[in-house]
């Protein structure tokens, strides 16, 4: 037990680059704030009457570099969570805590805390008070609502984008349809997953409709909370077959073949990977 969740805690640190945890440590340094930041004058500034005859000009002072590095920490923290959640090594219906977790990265539990409210936000995990964040467990009711939504969404403009796009720009997204199938011939979930969002939101990308790139994307990886269950060889299965469908439709959106395509979009959202 205790040497599988050392292999869990290697894991996920090795998804956290070496320069985070850099930065993390140095964001739990105490931070002294400037005496322009205090509000006081610089040693060759006097008030109104302190000998000038006029008032100081205060020099406005830019944000702090820290903060920065901050919110880069928790950003990376933020990935590295969603590729645990999608890869299994973390486990639906499991609690954790910030500063565990935060043990187990390699940085602090405020940027865990942080990425893990937004995970909150976006459905994955749910706040546990005085424990931590529970992993969603997601019902075979809510992935198929999933991806009926998206059929709604994707669907209409996929046939519109049939209609109008040229053959050549569909050829320019074969190398992202490619990179899918490396992904699932490898097994890589949390491959896949980024690789899968890539391909479908340069497809909706060629719409011009930045909002509806970003909806579309939202829903896309609340789908992937779990990606696929069972057996290692029956999802590296599912992901060969759902990665052979990035091309297939391609294949179709060249020749503009509507009903192949309504067809494919529909099957492939409501398969494994979506």
């Amino acid at each position: 037990m205790e040497q599988g969740r050392a292999h869990d805690a290697y894991r996920l640190a090795a998804r956290v680059p070496e320069q985070v945890r850099a930065a993390t440590a140095r964001d739990a340094a105490p931070a002294t704030p400037s005496a322009a930041a205090r509000g006081e004058h610089t040693h060759g500034e006097r008030g109104e009457h302190g000998g000038h005859g006029k008032s100081a000009v205060r020099v406005p002072v830019p944000a702090p570099r820290k903060s920065i590095q901050r919110n880069s920490v928790r950003g990376q923290i933020l990935d590295a969570l969603r590729d645990a959640l999608v890869g299994g090594d973390l486990a639906p219906g499991e609690v954790y805590s910030a500063p565990v977790l935060g043990e187990r990265f390699g940085v602090s539990a405020t940027p865990v805390r942080e990425a893990m409210q937004q995970l909150a936000i976006e459905g994955a995990v749910e706040v546990v008070p005085n424990r931590g964040f529970r992993v969603t467990e997601r019902s075979a009711r809510e992935l198929g609502e999933l991806a009926e939504v998206r059929a709604l969404i994707e669907v209409p403009v996929m046939l519109r984008l049939a209609r109008t796009v040229p053959a050549a720009r569909w050829c320019e997204l074969r190398p992202l349809a490619e990179a899918s199938a490396v992904a699932a011939a490898g097994g890589d979930l949390a491959r896949y997953a980024e690789a899968d969002r890539a391909f479908h939101g340069a497809v909706l990308a060629l719409s011009g409709n930045r909002q509806l790139v970003q909806v579309a994307d939202d829903l896309h990886r609340r789908s992937q909370w779990p990606l696929v269950s069972g057996p290692v060889h029956a999802r590296r299965a599912d992901l060969v077959a759902d990665a052979a469908e990035h091309m297939a439709l391609l294949e179709a959106l060249v020749v503009q073949d509507l009903a192949v395509v309504q067809t494919l979009v529909r099957e492939h959202f409501a398969g494994a990977g979506g």
